[in-house]
């Protein structure tokens, strides 16, 4: 019997998102809801499966693991592009890549943003433990006013603009830039198009919401983190390697800025990572596209791929260069 493999089920919300019965009934069907240890692991414990289903963003499959991997026919991601996962190398080996749509992630995504955006300004996760820990306001911050103060959104698109629209509510002035961005792009989602070095001068929140490309790739670093104002929050909800790590650690340990991280070099995050302990960071273990909505769509289509690709007529395919 075909076996199957699906992998990143963290939160365990995959036997729940989908009717997997069908498959079930021609396949063998194994969850996977922890992370591997590493490459070895992984290669140790995927050898024997014919198909692997994964979410995005979370297992690396570089091709030094996918050539250890002899029975893999079909490679199923949920969204059509993932970083981590060396796609078009697994096309040129002859394996079937399947990807599935997006739900509405633009949308989570952006609330997420929005969320981390207040939860940094009102300092609530710190707050939170106050109240468990029987201190209610004592040893406690005053947070910051977001009404009139400044958004920098980096990366103005369908996430991007969403969450200027949001901010737009709170009253806030919204700047704008991104390397392709034009005046009237910007003017059309009620932003201001200015330079990278004007709008991490002005902004009192600086949002990233750019794809991972080697164009941006540490698109900030050390000078521009400094170019931000002292006290101003920072949040990626994007891709960890658009900042510059080591330059982030020294900012938020120096007191510089306020971080709010959905995403990380390496997930899970390590406990012992300095960001764990830096008080003005506020972490989220990379939520940002993952309502149950978002997961519906991604497993029931998961579902729909295996299938087609068990009868021989495999649906939404990735071709070489489509990715």
């Amino acid at each position: 019997m075909t076996k199957i493999a699906v992998l990143d089920d963290w939160q365990h919300v995959s036997r729940t998102s989908a009717d997997w019965s069908p498959l079930m009934a021609r396949a063998n069907v194994q969850f996977f809801d922890a992370p591997f240890t590493g490459e070895e692991d992984a290669t140790r414990q995927l050898a024997d499966f014919d198909i692997v289903l994964v979410t995005r963003e979370r297992t690396p499959f570089p091709m030094s693991l996918v050539s250890r991997l002899p029975n893999l026919k079909m490679f199923g991601l949920t969204g059509s592009r993932a970083a981590l996962i060396d796609i078009a190398g697994m096309i040129e080996r002859g394996i079937t890549v399947c990807y599935t749509g997006g739900g509405p992630s633009a949308s989570s995504t952006a609330e997420l943003a929005l969320g981390l955006m207040i939860s940094a300004a009102r300092r609530i996760p710190a707050g939170d433990v106050a109240v468990r820990e029987g201190r209610f306001q004592q040893g406690t911050e005053a947070g910051i006013l977001l009404d009139g103060k400044t958004l920098g959104v980096i990366g103005l698109g369908r996430i991007g603009g969403r969450m200027a629209s949001y901010c737009r509510a709170l009253g806030m002035r919204i700047l704008a830039w991104s390397q392709n961005l034009t005046d009237e792009a910007a003017a059309s989602a009620g932003a201001t198009r200015v330079s990278k070095d004007v709008l991490l001068a002005e902004a009192d929140v600086v949002t990233l919401h750019l794809v991972l490309s080697p164009r941006t790739r540490g698109i900030l670093g050390s000078a521009d983190l400094a170019r931000m104002k002292r006290g101003a929050i920072l949040v990626n909800t994007a891709r960890a390697p658009l900042v510059d790590e080591a330059a982030l650690v020294v900012a938020v340990e120096s007191r510089h800025i306020v971080a709010a991280l959905d995403v990380f070099y390496q997930e899970p995050l390590p406990a012992s990572h300095p960001f764990t302990r830096a008080p003005n960071v506020v972490l989220t273990p990379h939520l940002g596209y993952g309502v149950i909505e978002v997961f519906r769509e991604y497993y029931q289509q998961c579902v729909e791929n295996a299938l087609a690709f068990l009868d021989g007529k495999p649906i939404r395919v990735l071709q070489s260069g489509s990715q």
